[in-house]
């Protein structure tokens, strides 16, 4: 079933979840379990055209037998979710990484917040799925731009029936006169021990960002769509040193890291190269990372010991690296 971390699977079911969103079951063509996977994880797919996309696992993380992922059909696809919609069908054989997570769920937690937007709930499902289970308290805002956009819907009402349940809020942007979700509202009063859980477009994002501020940082958790638009005009070059082998090489401007390795057949994995999978997550021996990915916490990027060579680039002259 596996070489590596590589799973080859079949579409074992597939279903409209809501308008534009496709929900895929994928089970290994044997029957055998599956890697095991923890709230908030997700797959790569591995699709034509030398394409890889990531997805959130939305199903039960106490499941074994299949993995379930949503697919959004993005209105300016680069054909990714244009082909799932398109081309796949039950019976079709994927190939695709083993569970990574760089949204986990902090399990110890007493209190959870999740804030989705639109295709973003899909991770949030499965955090959702472990609260019920272990009998912890949750608070859901989900925003979509209709009812018709909203996945999950009816699996949401069956765990908060009652329609005043303090547990799930909906914010459906045709319904709402034109104004937008109030994070800053909808946060006030957050106890400081609540883990705060948000995925979704980058403008909700921002003001769950804002509205934070001043909540312990450790208790704020994003997982992001797409990259952060970076201002590269004072980049300047610096030197990479590796620990392996004491060779070093020069990073110019508008080059990566991960780009200059490649120069030199040093191959190292990666999947995204935008700083959204942690894939070339690499160590950090000595110097100053100039951090520009969308995965480390603020902790871990304060700690400097870690960063990602696809797109992050160095404060100081030299950085010497884990390889």
């Amino acid at each position: 079933m596996a070489t590596s971390d590589r799973l080859q699977l079949k579409v074992a079911d597939l279903h409209c979840e809501a308008r534009d969103v496709m929900v895929l079951e994928l089970r290994a063509s044997d029957g055998a379990a599956l890697p095991p996977f923890t709230p908030g994880a997700h797959l790569e797919l591995y699709l034509p055209g030398n394409l890889i996309r990531h997805y959130s696992l939305c199903n039960d993380s106490v499941e074994r037998d299949r993995y379930c992922v949503g697919v959004g059909l993005a209105r300016d696809s680069r054909g990714g979710s244009r082909y799932v919609h398109q081309n796949l069908r039950v019976g079709s054989t994927l190939a695709t990484s083993t569970p990574r997570n760089n949204f986990p769920l902090e399990l110890q937690a007493d209190e959870y917040v999740f804030i989705a937007g639109g295709i973003g709930i899909t991770p949030i499902m499965s955090m959702i799925r472990a609260c019920e289970s272990r009998h912890r308290n949750w608070r859901l805002y989900y925003c979509a731009r209709n009812r018709q956009r909203t996945a999950f819907y009816e699996e949401l009402r069956s765990l908060a029936p009652e329609r005043d349940d303090p547990r799930l809020h909906f914010h459906f942007d045709d319904e709402q006169d034109g104004r937008y979700f109030d994070a800053a509202a909808v946060l006030a009063g957050t106890a400081p021990t609540a883990h705060i859980y948000t995925c979704g477009p980058e403008p909700l994002m921002r003001a769950v960002e804002a509205a934070t501020a001043t909540h312990p940082q450790d208790r704020v958790h994003f997982e992001w769509f797409t990259a952060a638009a970076v201002d590269t005009a004072g980049d300047r070059p610096f030197t990479i040193k590796l620990a392996s082998s004491g060779a070093t090489y020069e990073v110019p401007p508008g080059r990566s890291i991960l780009d200059v390795l490649e120069d030199h057949d040093l191959g190292v994995p990666y999947s995204c190269r935008e700083g959204l999978c942690a894939t070339c997550r690499t160590g950090v021996i000595s110097g100053i990372p100039d951090h520009r990915d969308s995965v480390l916490t603020a902790a871990e990027r304060a700690s400097n010991r870690e960063m990602m060579i696809c797109v992050s680039r160095a404060q100081s002259e030299v950085l010497e690296l884990e390889l």
